[in-house]
C-alpha cells in the first residue's frame, strides 16, 4: 500500500490564499456589476435631463430653424448628439455630429448598433405632441468609465494578493514552528529514550496527538522492560537446570559400574525433560507477551478441549492413582483461540495432578451460568496460602512446597491467556480438602445443544 504524503503547511497556505483570492474575486465581480448598473442609471438620467431641457427650450421658442451647433471640442461632447423634430417630420435643430435622419424610431430609451458605433438613445415628445427631442450618447463613454472602475478594483488585488500571500506564508511558518521543534526533538532521540515528549510550546490542536504518542512511548517502554525482565529471569532459571545436567553428565562419565551409570543417565533424562518443559513454557509465554489481542478468534467448545487435554494427561493421572472427575456441559462455547485455551486448561490440570499426592482427588468442571461460562480445576494438594495467591501469578515465582518440579511459569501463562480472552482468573481454597481451586470465568452464555 502506497502512503500519500502532503505538506500541511502548503495545504493551509493554499486554502487561506485561495479563499482570500476567491472572496476578493467575488467582491470585485459584484462591485463591477453594481458599478455598471449605477453608471447606466447615471448616464440615462443625464440623457433624460438633457432631452427635457432641450424640449423645454424648443417649446418656448417657436422660431427655431434648422441649425447645426458649433464645434464640439470636448472628447465626451463629440460622443453626445441630439435632434429636435417637429410633428410634420421637419428637423428643427441638431448637433454638429448628428445625422439629418432620426437617431431612433423608438420612444424613451433604446439602443442601436451600426457602422457609427453603439449608441444609447432617449426620445421624448412635449405635452402638445408637436415637438420631439432625441438625445444619443455613444456607449463607449460608459464602457470607458466602467473600464476605469474595473481597473481601480483590480489594481489593489494585483498588489494586495502577493502581500497577503507573503503574510499567510510567514504566519503559517511561524504557527508550525513548534511542530518542527517537536519533530527535531523526536528525531534526535536515541532508541532507548522513550520518556514522554513535553515541548515548551505546542498548539492545542496537537495535544491529542502528543498524548497518543506519549502513550505509545509508555507502552513500548513497558514492553521492553518486560522483555528485559523476562530475559534476565529466563537466564537465571535456565542456569540451574543446565548446571544440574552438567553435574549429572560428569557423574555418568565417572560411574564405576553400570548400575551407577544407569542411575545417572536416568537422572540426566529427568533433568532434560524438566529443562525442555521449562523452555517450552518460556516460548509459550514469549509468544503471548507481544500480542495485543486474539489472533483470529473463533467459537471454541471448551468442553471438547478439556476432554482432549484430560485424555492426554491420562497416563499421569493413572500413575498416581488419582480420583479424577471431569464434569463438562457440552454446549459451553466461548470465543477465543483454540490452541491457547488448550494450553490454559493443560497448565491448570497438569499443576493439579502434579501437586496432588497419590490417591488424591482432582475435579475439573465446566458449567454454564446466566451470563458466563465457568471453568474450575480443584485438587486435594497442599494449596496456596492467601498471602501468596497474587504472587504466584508472576513469572518464575515458585512456592517452597517440597520436591515438586516446576518453573513458576504455569499460572503466569494461564493469567496471560485469560487476560487475552477477557476472562477473570481467581484462586481460592478447594472445596475438596485443603487444596487449591483455580477458576476462570469467561463472558457469554452456553448455546443450545
Amino acid at each position: 500500500m502506497t502512503t500519500v504524503w502532503f505538506s500541511l503547511r502548503r495545504r493551509l497556505f493554499g486554502l487561506l490564499l485561495g479563499g482570500v483570492a476567491a472572496a476578493w474575486l467575488v467582491t470585485m465581480v459584484f462591485s463591477y456589476i453594481d458599478a455598471h448598473h449605477e453608471v447606466d442609471e447615471l448616464f440615462d438620467a443625464q440623457l433624460a435631463q438633457a432631452a427635457q431641457t432641450l424640449l423645454a427650450l424648443a417649446t418656448h421658442d417657436h422660431d427655431l430653424d434648422i441649425e447645426d451647433f458649433g464645434n464640439t471640442a470636448h472628447k465626451y461632447q463629440r460622443r453626445i448628439r441630439f435632434q429636435i423634430w417637429r410633428l410634420d417630420g421637419k428637423l428643427l435643430m441638431r448637433s454638429e455630429n448628428a445625422p439629418a435622419t432620426p437617431l431612433t424610431a423608438a420612444d424613451n430609451f433604446s439602443e442601436t448598433r451600426g457602422s457609427d458605433g453603439h449608441w444609447r438613445h432617449f426620445s421624448q415628445w412635449n405635452e402638445a405632441h408637436t415637438l420631439q427631442v432625441q438625445v444619443s450618447e455613444n456607449h463607449h463613454i460608459r464602457d470607458e468609465l466602467i473600464g476605469h472602475i474595473a481597473w481601480r478594483l483590480l489594481f489593489p488585488a494585483l498588489f494586495g494578493l502577493p502581500l497577503i500571500g507573503l503574510w499567510v506564508w510567514l504566519a503559517t511558518r511561524h504557527g508550525f514552528a513548534s511542530l518542527d521543534g517537536i519533530a527535531r526533538q523526536i528525531a534526535s532521540r536515541d532508541p532507548q529514550q522513550l520518556q514522554p515528549v513535553h515541548p515548551p510550546a505546542a498548539p492545542e490542536e496537537i495535544r491529542t496527538l502528543l498524548e497518543s504518542l506519549n502513550g505509545l512511548f509508555q507502552r513500548v517502554e513497558h514492553t521492553l522492560e518486560a522483555e528485559r525482565r523476562f530475559t534476565a529471569d529466563a537466564a537465571h532459571e535456565l542456569r540451574t537446570p543446565l548446571a544440574a545436567l552438567q553435574a549429572q553428565l560428569q557423574v555418568a562419565q565417572r560411574a564405576r559400574d553400570d548400575d551407577e551409570r544407569n542411575r545417572s543417565m536416568s537422572q540426566l533424562q529427568s533433568g532434560l525433560t524438566r529443562a525442555a518443559h521449562l523452555v517450552d513454557q518460556m516460548l509459550q509465554l514469549a509468544r503471548l507477551d507481544p500480542e495485543s489481542g486474539l489472533p483470529d478468534p473463533q467459537p471454541v467448545n471448551l468442553s471438547t478441549v478439556a476432554e482432549a487435554v484430560c485424555a492426554d494427561l491420562g497416563p499421569q493421572i493413572l500413575a498416581k492413582n488419582i480420583d479424577f472427575d471431569l464434569e463438562a456441559e457440552p454446549e459451553a462455547v466461548v470465543t477465543g483461540q483454540a490452541e491457547w485455551l488448550r494450553v490454559l486448561i493443560r497448565n491448570l490440570v497438569d499443576n493439579a495432578v502434579r501437586y496432588t499426592p497419590e490417591g488424591g482427588q482432582v475435579r475439573v468442571a465446566i458449567r454454564c451460568n446466566a451470563s458466563s461460562i465457568d471453568l474450575s480445576v480443584s485438587d486435594s494438594g497442599p494449596g496456596i496460602p492467601v498471602e501468596e495467591r497474587e504472587s504466584v501469578l508472576r513469572r518464575f515465582h515458585r512456592l517452597n512446597q517440597g520436591s515438586q518440579p516446576g518453573s513458576g511459569l504455569g499460572l503466569a501463562i494461564v493469567a496471560r491467556i485469560a487476560e487475552l480472552h477477557g476472562a477473570t482468573l481467581f484462586l481460592d481454597a478447594s472445596s475438596i480438602t485443603k487444596g487449591l481451586d483455580v477458576g476462570v470465568q469467561f463472558a457469554g452464555r452456553c448455546t443450545a445443544p
